[in-house]
């Protein structure tokens, strides 16, 4: 796994933070810099947690079956990443559907710390599984480049950068795109999935 995938695999995991991200700056259309920059740092952190605590629950596993893990290694990322993005692509349409049949409006709503960190881990709990890829594209034979530390800081300055500037998104358009990107989401980690399984195979 390399950087470009390490890159798409940190916009794949962010899409789901940045539509939350969204209907926040809808619910909060004067919502100065400051708060939309917690807002990032929120969503940022604990998508760059969850991976790392993800490998290094994996590591301690895999060490005591190293063969094993070794050999299915492509399989277990390719299941792992198409449950994910077949569950984002699931709930995006699910979603849409009933915005179609009830057409209700957004409430808005005081945005909390005690809030945003309910959001930040709702949103990022499905990253744990994503350290379980990193562990292993990292005893795989093609390896894992950049090392865990740099990945998973990327994923989270991905996550940062787009939850912000999905807040301004929100702020100017409305809602038009918030169902969009998690179902954009979901496609990008299904089709790194198979390239991983294609890459473990041939």
């Amino acid at each position: 796994m390399g950087i470009f995938d390490i890159l798409l695999l940190a916009a794949a995991l962010s899409m789901d933070a940045a539509a939350v991200s969204m209907t926040d700056g809808m619910a909060e259309p004067k919502m100065p810099l400051k708060k939309a920059l917690a807002i990032g740092g929120f969503f940022g952190g604990f998508q760059a947690l969850m991976p790392l605590i993800g490998y290094f629950l994996t590591g301690l596993v895999a060490s005591a079956f190293l063969g094993a893990f070794e050999r299915a290694s492509a399989w277990v990322s390719f299941i792992l990443l198409a449950f994910l993005g077949g569950k984002m692509i699931f709930d995006c349409v699910r979603e849409m559907r009933a915005a179609g049949k009830e057409g209700a409006e957004r409430e808005a709503k005081v945005l909390s710390a005690g809030r945003l960190a309910m959001q930040a881990v709702a949103t990022s709990v499905d990253a744990l599984a994503i350290g379980v890829t990193l562990q292993m594209a990292a005893i795989s034979p093609a390896g894992l480049f950049p090392p865990v530390g740099w990945s998973v800081l990327s994923i989270g300055a991905v996550t940062f950068s787009l939850s912000v500037l999905a807040v301004y998104i929100g702020k100017l358009i409305g809602d038009r795109l918030a169902d969009k990107a998690q179902l954009i989401g979901g496609i990008v980690l299904v089709g790194i999935g198979i390239k991983l399984l294609l890459e473990g195979i041939l």
